[in-house]
């Protein structure tokens, strides 16, 4: 970096209570960056430290942080600084932002940074954050910082996404009386991979990540990766993307696929020569065959090569995640217990996408697990009453890479097969009409469950059935249980079971309400209920700003029953100075086609008025209403 570049403007793609962390706890947040492919002192995120010494949070335990990063950090990103949040002495603690910053990149990466670092700060209290940037060993305060209105745009103009899967079987060599010393046989197994990867009869079969690209597939050969006479072959020839493209929802992910070939037949030796490798052994030593199923992403520019992206990023990705799952994994044994697996996240609010590996032998409900989860919410700043990083919200590459679950935006049901009913149909439903009101909505996927489905005729009887439906199937989308949505029989055998209905209310045409519903959320779901009672339908507007705050701090949908009909109600928005309001409405009396634009033509999920244009009213003044309120459950 030239001198002068300490002068020019740190830009940030993340939210400011992203690169908080959304916790303005004292500490330290790294600063996360990609000064190879994108512009020097751009911050994309933030990892909160969670490992410091006693009694002091701004002195990291930097092999502990570099232990958990190495895992979570995508290759192509780097550390690229600190923010010190509650520090009084800012300009003294300066150099130890960037000195901090170095040397977790130096535990991390085993090598100097060759790019400047950042060095941020602000009190526990206030919001305003002051940036500092080294450059030539000096620290002088940036003259601007611009927090950017398109981050995906930039992150993605030219950036895209790299993915190469391969099982390794490493041979372990192991003294018999004397404990492993883990270390030296960890960077054994590291270099041993390192001279197979870079192997000249090594293939490496890159190829589009969208199964319909009519773009062919090319070959690099181990031989070619550092040679610098080999014909380059951008990373765009394989994207199908065009322009600033996101290619990351859940559901599908677009990219670049990178397999690994290799061929023991094929040798450079001399043909009708089996090669022998004899290791000389000092003590009495055990023999044993570890496997490691690895499972990278990294980030690359559209314009480097593909044979220098493979050397460079790929297989030191590689090479990281081997040594990280190596140290994971039991190796003091003769075979290891574990079942340790690599999936890809990228939770609501992160812009870039994050690596976990989690141990398979034990399900997500063991306690190690829900630990491990906590501190990954802890250290990406996300919330810590809900599952974002379960397996199943992990990333989908392909349609046969889906397991299930999957709510898509545009109304339909997934491709993968796991469910045939509508989702989210609220998106194409116009806007309220409220004039300055103020908008709250579900948060998450759902499925639209309404009359005549399942082949049960429920017309006239099932639509607090529907609606309880509705409400398990957000449950169930957003990752809180993996129970199957009950029928009309299963839910009146639910309240049978606790003594709220007599054993002749299975198999009946009998309404439930509110009540009953709360009953079956807790006994199936564990899953507890607020009620709001409203004596007529013209209290209901008076509800508006207790519903509004329901939504932004549950996100759950609200059943409305009482009166003659139940409702699913999704949002609200309104005017607390004029008092206008509408209300989200997903009819369950609906008992057509899963046609969605019939749906929201029809008006069977749409914006109600309490008094339409018309002067009729929505919620009938002479009947009472009850309001189910789910509640989130606090968990990982």
């Amino acid at each position: 970096m030239e001198a002068d570049d300490r002068r020019c403007t740190v830009r940030i793609l993340c939210s400011k209570r992203a690169l908080l962390a959304s916790n303005p706890s004292l500490g330290i947040r790294w600063l996360i960056g990609s000064p190879r492919f994108i512009s020097p002192l751009t911050i994309v995120a933030s990892f909160r430290c969670l490992h410091t010494l006693p009694a002091d949070p701004f002195s990291p335990d930097f092999s502990k942080e570099a232990d958990d990063i190495r895992i979570l950090l995508l290759r192509g990103f780097d550390i690229i600084g600190a923010l010190f949040v509650g520090s009084q002495n800012r300009k003294e603690d300066a150099n130890k932002a960037i000195e901090a910053s170095h040397k977790l990149r130096s535990c991390l990466y085993g090598d100097k940074a060759s790019h400047s670092m950042v060095a941020a700060f602000t009190d526990a209290e206030s919001s305003e954050i002051q940036f500092f940037v080294s450059a030539n060993s000096t620290v002088a305060e940036v003259e601007s910082v611009l927090y950017e209105d398109n981050p995906e745009n930039i992150l993605w103009d030219k950036g895209c996404l790299m993915r190469c899967q391969l099982v390794l079987k490493l041979p372990l060599y192991a003294p018999l009386y004397e404990k492993l010393d883990l270390e030296t046989t960890v960077s054994a197994l590291a270099k041993r991979a390192i001279v197979g990867l870079k192997d000249p009869c090594t293939v490496y079969l890159v190829e589009s990540g969208d199964t319909n690209s009519d773009k062919q597939c090319s070959v690099v050969h181990g031989k070619d990766l550092d040679c610098v006479d080999a014909k380059p072959l951008p990373c765009s020839h394989f994207s199908s993307r065009k322009g600033p493209k996101v290619p990351t929802t859940r559901e599908n992910v677009d990219a670049i696929r990178v397999a690994i070939l290799t061929n023991p037949s094929r040798s450079e030796q001399k043909p009708g020569f089996p090669a022998i490798e004899y290791l000389a052994a000092t003590k009495q030593t055990r023999f044993s065959t570890i496997s490691l199923r690895l499972d990278i992403l990294c980030y690359t520019s559209q314009d480097f090569d593909i044979a220098t992206t493979i050397s460079e990023i790929v297989i030191p990705g590689l090479i990281g995640q081997l040594k990280a799952m190596a140290y994971a994994s039991n190796l003091e044994t003769s075979s290891s217990q574990n079942e340790l697996c690599p999936y890809h996240f990228l939770p609501s609010g992160l812009l870039i996408p994050i690596t976990a590996i989690y141990d398979l032998k034990y399900g997500e409900m063991e306690e190690k697990q829900g630990e491990l989860r906590k501190s990954l919410h802890l250290r990406l700043g996300l919330p810590l009453d809900r599952p974002l990083m379960r397996i199943a919200n992990a990333l989908c590459f392909d349609l046969k890479d889906k397991r299930g679950g999957k709510g898509t935006r545009d109304g339909k049901a997934p491709k993968d097969g796991s469910s045939s009913l509508l989702r989210n149909v609220h998106f194409e439903v116009p806007t309220s009409g409220v004039s300055g009101g103020d908008l709250s909505l579900i948060e998450g996927s759902y499925e639209y469950y309404h009359y005549l489905q399942d082949g049960v005729d429920d017309n006239g009887w099932g639509c607090a059935y529907r609606s309880l439906q509705t409400i398990i199937s957000w449950y169930r989308l957003q990752q809180y249980t993996a129970i199957d949505v009950p029928s009309h029989r299963e839910i009146q055998q639910a309240l049978v079971e606790i003594g709220d209905k007599d054993p002749s209310f299975i198999g009946s045409r009998e309404w439930i309400g509110a009540i009953e519903l709360s009953f079956v959320l807790d006994k199936l779901l564990g899953v507890s209920c607020k009620i709001i009672n409203v004596r007529s339908g013209d209290e209901l507007p008076e509800k508006c700003r207790e519903l509004s705050f329901h939504f932004q701090t549950q996100g759950t949908p609200i059943m409305i029953g009482g009166g003659v009909l139940a409702y699913t109600l999704l949002g609200v928005e309104y005017n607390d100075v004029t008092g206008e309001c509408a209300f989200l409405i997903l009819d369950p009396h609906y008992t057509g086609s899963d046609d969605l634009k019939k749906i929201v033509s029809g008006g069977w999920c749409s914006w109600k008025r309490p008094v339409d244009s018309k002067g009729r009213s929505f919620f009938l003044k002479d009947k009472f209403y009850n309001l189910l309120l789910p509640q989130r459950p606090n968990m990982v």
